[in-house]
């Protein structure tokens, strides 16, 4: 194993970046092998393989942090193997048993730990599990064959000068039909949000966010991520669709906007034309952790929450709250916290 890793951890993006290793299972004949770990980051699969044709596939992201006693930790690696077997469930694709599923994020972590950045700069190990359909399949049905990977790379900070907001679009597109496959993190969603994105950016938004695709009323996501709000009165809001994706930094938010800031909280609808309730905004996802929300474009109208340049009190307050807990300086809820 190299162990010599010539990289400016300031200069890191999100980017993909080969490490040394990267775990891989079969499942076949109905069970998973033992697992291993490779350094080849090339597969080989049949050209008939179901994630080719017919989107048999599914992935999680998460990421190891190292501490100020330099430590590694994962965050909640649990609630995405939880969420990884949602998305299998849906696809008909194989159950990884929990346990497997942390372990092969802990030995790719292990493997390559001097991938992961030093405490301080901002950077993380990101991980990125997955799951495909492969084998010799033709015929619309579940694959007979499934691969089962995890594979990292250093990423940067996601906000370069700091925690600032952004603005974004409401689309005219959908991102995931009201029975389909929205609450579960499948390449179809992505794939789906591309020419949406890209519309977005051209008119100069950060990203487009999507209302419900049966009555295109209610706001859903924020791009790639879960969306909420804190109330005049400081309640935070944020909303419920069987088509959102389960983010787990928004569920940890709830959480610490109920016991660390002694905020009420609340999943219900949150109408696009009603944004005139919320003094504060943002977006959440395992990549940027918060995107704060300066203002969104509706009906040709900017609606500004607290500031197209400065972050809100509480924005900025659940994000020092949330970081701290990853990177380990702030006391975590039991179970949050996996120690590598």
């Amino acid at each position: 194993m190299s162990k010599d890793v010539n990289i400016d951890w300031s200069k890191l993006t999100f980017d993909y970046i080969k490490t040394d290793y990267r775990y891989l299972s079969i499942w076949k004949d109905g069970q998973w092998d033992d697992g291993k770990l490779a350094e080849d980051n090339m597969l080989t699969i049949s050209e008939a393989s179901t994630a080719l044709h017919y989107g048999q596939q599914c992935f999680e992201g998460l990421k190891a942090y190292r501490t100020k006693d330099g430590k590694i930790q994962l965050f909640r690696p649990n609630r995405n193997a939880a969420r990884m077997n949602d998305s299998n469930a849906k696809l008909l694709m194989p159950e990884i048993p929990e346990e497997k599923f942390i372990d092969a994020c802990m030995q790719v972590v292990r493997a390559n730990e001097h991938f992961v950045p030093p405490y301080g700069t901002g950077a993380t190990l990101y991980l990125r599990p997955f799951m495909i359909g492969v084998g010799n399949n033709i015929g619309v049905k579940p694959a007979s064959e499934y691969i089962f990977s995890v594979f990292c790379m250093p990423v940067g900070p996601y906000f370069k000068g700091g925690l600032a907001p952004c603005n974004f679009i409401i689309s005219d597109y959908d991102r995931a039909a009201p029975q389909g496959t929205g609450g579960q993190k499948v390449g179809g969603n992505y794939a789906a949000s591309m020419q949406p994105h890209k519309i977005a950016a051209e008119k100069g938004f950060t990203d487009c966010i999507y209302l419900d695709p049966a009555t295109h009323t209610k706001i859903e996501e924020v791009g790639a991520a879960n969306f909420f709000g804190i109330t005049k009165d400081n309640k935070f809001i944020t909303p419920i669709s069987p088509s959102i994706l389960p983010s787990i930094t928004k569920y940890s938010l709830i959480d610490i906007a109920k016991d660390y800031l002694n905020l009420e909280v609340l999943e219900r609808d949150v109408l696009a034309d009603n944004l005139s309730e919320f003094k504060e905004a943002g977006a959440c996802g395992t990549a940027a952790v918060i995107t704060p929300i300066g203002g969104i474009s509706y009906k040709d109208e900017l609606h500004v929450f607290h500031s197209e340049t400065e972050v809100g009190p509480i924005v900025k307050e659940l994000y020092r709250i949330l970081c701290g807990i990853q990177f380990g300086d702030v006391e975590a809820p039991e179970g949050w916290i996996y120690k590598v």
